[in-house]
């Protein structure tokens, strides 16, 4: 029997099969701890996709992204780990069945915002067939790598790739709980090349006239050679 994206169920899960989830299928194989929703996505009676929203890591910095936003008024998708099984559109199907959840069950939130991880995985194709907006795109900063021929030493090849957001909490062999890059930066990591995105959807439509910063047009991707796809930069 061949499935389409109208053939997909979204319900809450636990934390823990989310974990499992994200680990079998997500590219960078890690958990967001702080993540509090987790929405799987079933197919035949199989999850085989998870999405997980929780705070911002960031949250004092992206709060002030729509003004009037209350602390609680916005949530960030912190992960979306999907099996290749799912049919194709799979993704936006199920982001449009979460939106309508949490407009239904969580009213106090305005928007949602997440980031595409333009050095590893994709330039955020997903969200701009979703209803996003483009509110940023920079160099990339955030993720850190150890030198190539280093990888193979780490615990496990994972754990070579180091986010510099969340390193006073990270469980790296490097880490020693505090919040310098200083012992990333003598063993060799540096930060991987690429670009980070920012994508914002609005829950509540009035808040986009909120926004304080500007809406940036989908060909601003191209044009700063921000695009990748699956890992691969987009020529």
């Amino acid at each position: 029997m061949a499935y389409s994206a109208k053939n997909i169920r979204v319900a809450p899960i636990s934390a823990a099969d989310a974990r499992a989830i994200v680990k079998r299928y997500h590219y960078s194989g890690k958990v967001v701890n702080n993540s509090q929703l987790h929405l799987g996505v079933f197919l035949n009676g199989r999850c085989l996709g998870a999405m997980s929203f929780g705070p911002s890591l960031d949250k004092r910095k992206l709060v002030g992204l729509v003004a009037g936003t209350p602390w609680n008024g916005f949530i960030e998708l912190n992960r979306m780990a999907f099996s290749d099984e799912l049919p194709r559109n799979s993704e936006s199907r199920a982001l449009s069945v979460a939106f309508r959840m949490l407009r239904a069950n969580a009213p106090h939130l305005q928007w949602v915002v997440s980031f595409a991880d333009g050095t590893q995985s994709g330039d955020g194709g997903i969200y701009r067939a979703s209803g996003f907006v483009l509110t940023g795109i920079k160099k990339n900063t955030q993720v850190w790598a150890a030198p190539t021929d280093r990888r193979g030493n780490c615990e496990q090849q994972r754990a070579a790739v180091v986010s510099r957001t969340s390193v006073t909490k990270s469980t790296h062999i490097l880490n020693d709980g505090g919040a310098s890059m200083a012992k990333y930066v003598a063993a060799g990591f540096v930060p991987l090349k690429g670009f980070q995105l920012r994508y914002v959807y609005f829950l509540d439509p009035s808040a986009r006239e909120r926004l304080t910063v500007p809406i940036l047009p989908f060909s601003r991707i191209a044009e700063m050679g921000a695009g990748m796809y699956r890992g691969k930069v987009r020529a």
